[in-house]
């Protein structure tokens, strides 16, 4: 499905609708919303492929897929972006048992926009291997069994919102999102706003309440999985290539994209960046943006990504100076058609800004409180 696909029959949207509520129906009290947020991830990931690929990764995927960030919806069909929208915003009621979706407390206001800024080739190599340096030199302890490590961001999205039929742009306003994590990824919580029904968060450890725990990937790494990677840039591009086939609009992209959300929530180890480096610089279409802004507005230099199918440009910010890594953000270049069309060029379908990456002795401890 791209911009120009035709929009699902009404009928078709009390399918997915059934779909959605079985799936919310299986999960324990109070995890339903987290997952149905990886389930709209999941739907623009696979845009590009058919509705029954679609509805399988509704499911089992969704729970080996928890960690990720939400992605922006860009092209999706007018059911699923109002859906996400509704999820989000807390004004869909699912599931038989009288559960439904709170008011997440994020408040929805104007389209996010920026400057689309001038993209180029030229140096991509050098800039890659500038950041690589910066962060291999970096501060970069080893997480040992018992500690956790603890991400935190700042992040916001623009997205389709459609009430009575009438569509518009809106968008989430910036808040903070804090993770915790076990090196082997089986324990894990979550304080998110836009994703919790309580505002202590909820708990991601493993096995789940149905008794499964799924083995790390490259879509939902552990600290550990990531420590055994292969640390050869070709033999790392050849493994994400395989691992994501089908994924994504195109190949590239998200090959690109996957190598974006390693560096975004998760902790790769100080030896592992200079492949992942490596291996986005041979990615054909990887392009330096001289002026990008993070989440908090610092302003950075971008590795970027345009994706030709959605028109949107996938930037990875790194500080001018120190090369340190700020945020990622997802800037709309080309214009769209049909009700996409909402989404003018120079508007921000996602921005996040890392505010503290660290190793932390306890669940639920910040660095502050560790001293």
């Amino acid at each position: 499905m791209n911009a120009n696909t035709s929009r699902q029959h009404p009928a078709e949207w009390d399918q997915e609708a059934q779909l959605l509520s079985q799936t919310a129906r299986d999960l324990p009290t109070g995890r339903h919303q987290f997952h149905k947020e990886r389930l709209m991830a999941q739907i623009h990931e696979q845009a590009q492929q058919v509705q029954r690929e679609e509805r399988a990764a509704a499911t089992a995927p969704l729970k080996a897929r928890r960690f990720r960030l939400p992605r922006p919806a860009i092209t999706l069909p007018a059911m699923a972006a109002a859906l996400s929208a509704a999820v989000i915003a807390g004004v869909v009621t699912v599931g038989g048992d009288g559960s439904g979706v709170r008011d997440s407390g994020v408040a929805t206001g104007p389209a996010l926009t920026t400057d689309v800024g001038t993209a180029s080739t030229k140096g991509v190599p050098q800039l890659l291997d500038q950041i690589s340096l910066a962060a291999a030199e970096g501060e970069h302890p080893t997480v040992k069994p018992g500690q956790y490590i603890y991400i935190e961001s700042v992040l916001a999205d623009t997205f389709l919102k459609t009430v009575d039929d009438k569509t518009s742009l809106a968008s989430h306003e910036l808040h903070r999102r804090q993770m915790w994590e076990s090196p082997d990824g089986v324990k894990g919580w979550l304080i998110d706003p836009a994703v919790n029904d309580s505002p202590e968060g909820e708990t991601l450890s493993l096995p789940d309440e149905q008794g499964n725990t799924p083995k790390a990937h490259l879509g939902s790494p552990s600290y550990d999985y990531l420590v055994k990677l292969t640390k050869d840039p070709d033999e790392l591009l050849a493994k994400i290539y395989k691992e994501t086939k089908g994924q994504g609009n195109t190949p590239d992209q998200q090959a690109f994209a996957t190598i974006g959300d390693l560096l975004a929530e998760s902790y790769p180890p100080a030896e592992l960046y200079p492949a992942l480096f490596e291996a986005a610089a041979k990615i054909p279409g990887v392009v330096v943006v001289d002026d990008a802004v993070d989440a908090t507005g610092r302003h950075g230099v971008a590795v970027a990504r345009l994706d030709d199918t959605s028109g949107a440009r996938e930037e990875w910010i790194f500080d001018k100076k120190t090369h340190v890594y700020l945020g990622t953000r997802t800037v709309q270049v080309k214009q769209l058609k049909g009700e996409d069309a909402l989404i003018k060029p120079g508007t921000v379908t996602f921005t996040m800004a890392i505010k503290n990456r660290a190793v932390v002795d306890g669940m639920k401890q910040t660095p502050s409180q560790a001293g």
